[in-house]
């Protein structure tokens, strides 16, 4: 079943020259929380850029996602979708997170459509695949079993699909098909030019250096924070802004 188009907010810069920044952000999450409401689409607009804020499926304005929808492929496959609505030749892109492990496939997913990536906080391991997904559709769902004891990373996980306003049917059946094709970075990496980013204080991006090491010419910045810290600061803006308009 074909997911349906996926909800996409855009900033237009007037007088734009280089092509239009797509934004994906991180799991159980969206654009509007990731990327407009900390500042991206008006430092990418002052430096001349328009952007487009991707909601992922089952993320924010996006459609709900069907389980069979909802596999690592399927999903990318949506986001070039998404990408081919644009009418443009070419974008440049940056995710975060999740976004950023999507992100990793889409030069070979959408032929010479991508330019440039930045891609921050990711990590060369898989946490969906390790998620006990009966565990969790037990504690999110509505027959859950009082005092049910789950293993940390599901009860975390449980905790995030759960929170107010999220589409916690879609998180669940998205951590179930990411993990059916877990993140696999030493099969193939992105032949675009790269730039990764990673917290100071993120344990979740660690062992990123590997991913730097595959792919060819790409480089690494180091920004204040942990996890949610570093895409919220000033330093991964600046040095996303600058690599993007080289």
């Amino acid at each position: 079943m074909p997911t349906p188009p996926l909800s996409i907010q855009t900033i237009v810069a007037p007088g734009a020259s280089l092509p239009p920044v797509v934004l994906l952000h991180g799991f159980a999450s969206s654009g509007h929380e990731d990327f407009a409401a900390t500042g991206w689409p008006q430092a990418l607009a002052d430096a001349g850029r328009t952007s487009h804020l991707v909601d992922l499926p089952g993320h924010g304005a996006s459609p709900a996602v069907a389980a069979e929808s909802a596999t690592t492929t399927a999903v990318v496959d949506t986001i070039v979708a998404a990408i081919d609505t644009l009418g443009v030749d070419q974008v440049d892109v940056v995710a975060y997170s999740l976004g950023a492990r999507l992100a990793w496939e889409l030069p070979s997913a959408s032929g010479d459509r991508v330019r440039r990536m930045v891609l921050g906080g990711l990590s060369p391991f898989e946490p969906f695949a390790a998620v006990d997904v009966d565990a969790l559709l037990l504690a999110t769902g509505a027959g859950a079993e009082a005092g049910a004891t789950i293993d940390p990373l599901t009860g975390m996980m449980a905790g995030m699909v759960s929170a107010l306003g999220r589409d916690t049917a879609s998180l669940v059946a998205l951590i179930a098909g990411l993990g059916s094709e877990p993140f696999s970075p030493q099969d193939g990496a992105p032949d675009v030019p790269t730039l990764f980013v990673a917290g100071s204080e993120d344990p979740m991006s660690g062992g990123i250096e590997q991913l730097v090491a595959a792919v060819p010419g790409a480089s690494i910045v180091r920004v204040p924070g942990d996890h949610r810290g570093a895409l919220d600061s000033a330093e991964f803006r600046e040095a996303a802004v600058a690599y993007l308009a080289e």
